[in-house]
């Protein structure tokens, strides 16, 4: 917080933090394609496709949010309040810096930080969440179901029943954690539910942010939050097909298409 004048330190870390969460095969295929998006994985392209909605999605939101909160951004400049909304539409993806005090943003504000956080980065990288391919997948999906049209279709490529399913086993996994922990934490503290729940999904999706009661947690409250932090490391489809091997005493590897988003 003590550099939110400087953009020589905020904007580094939050073009650090970005590239980061693209994931390792959309930063492969950028390396061996270059800058041609026509000849991107689909998965590459949804992936900054999705990277780019939601970065500015979350600096338009906390720009005009925070603008009028004289805790976080209204005692700014335009140019200082326009920087570290920037900077804090990155870090609920996955990184965990904050030049604003987390604990005074507004409820709005912190209401779309626990979508950001929830669905994170890219696939097969160091972000947390559910990840943005399948937030994709579950979107188009949604499309084609109230339209009422046939198989759902990205950019030309039907999109199978198996990365359907895998989609909705990421999400419901996700979803029923963070109830779990924050049933749990709900009862165990005396805190309130807002920050119950960003800790929660802080933790889930491994952002790092905090609004500031995790020091004050008790003992097996903070090992909620540290089997949930484990959780997401392992990857929640990972732990779906291990249970599922574990059940049938057999299972292969999935093959991976580079015509097919990753999922997890």
């Amino acid at each position: 917080m003590a550099f939110q004048a400087d953009g020589a330190i905020l904007v580094p870390i939050a073009l650090a933090v970005i590239i980061g969460s693209l994931g390792f095969p959309v930063l492969q295929d950028t390396l061996k394609c270059g800058r041609d998006p026509s000849k991107w994985t689909l998965h590459t392209k949804i992936t900054v496709a999705g990277t780019s909605v939601l970065l500015a999605a979350g600096f338009l939101v906390i720009f005009i949010a925070e603008s009028c909160n004289t805790q976080t951004l209204g005692p700014m400049g335009w140019g200082q309040r326009a920087l570290n909304a920037f900077f804090h539409s990155a870090m609920p993806r996955t990184a965990g810096f904050n030049s604003l005090d987390v604990g005074a943003l507004r409820d709005e504000t912190v209401l779309f930080h626990y979508g950001l956080m929830f669905i994170g980065g890219g696939s097969a990288g160091t972000a947390g969440g559910i990840k943005i391919t399948t937030v994709a997948v579950l979107f188009v999906i949604l499309i084609y179901q109230v339209r009422g049209r046939g198989e759902p279709e990205m950019r030309g490529h039907t999109l199978s029943y198996k990365l359907a399913s895998q989609a909705v086993t990421v999400v419901m996994l996700g979803l029923s954690v963070i109830f779990l922990a924050a049933f749990y934490l709900a009862v165990r503290t005396p805190h309130s539910l807002t920050d119950v729940l960003f800790e929660c999904i802080s933790a889930f999706a491994t952002v790092g942010l905090s609004r500031g009661i995790t020091g004050k947690l008790a003992g097996d409250a903070q090992m909620v939050l540290v089997a949930l932090m484990f959780l997401v490391r392992v990857g929640t489809i990972t732990a779906a097909t291990w249970l599922a091997m574990g059940a049938t005493g057999r299972g292969s590897p999935a093959r991976v298409d580079g015509r097919d988003p990753i999922i997890g």
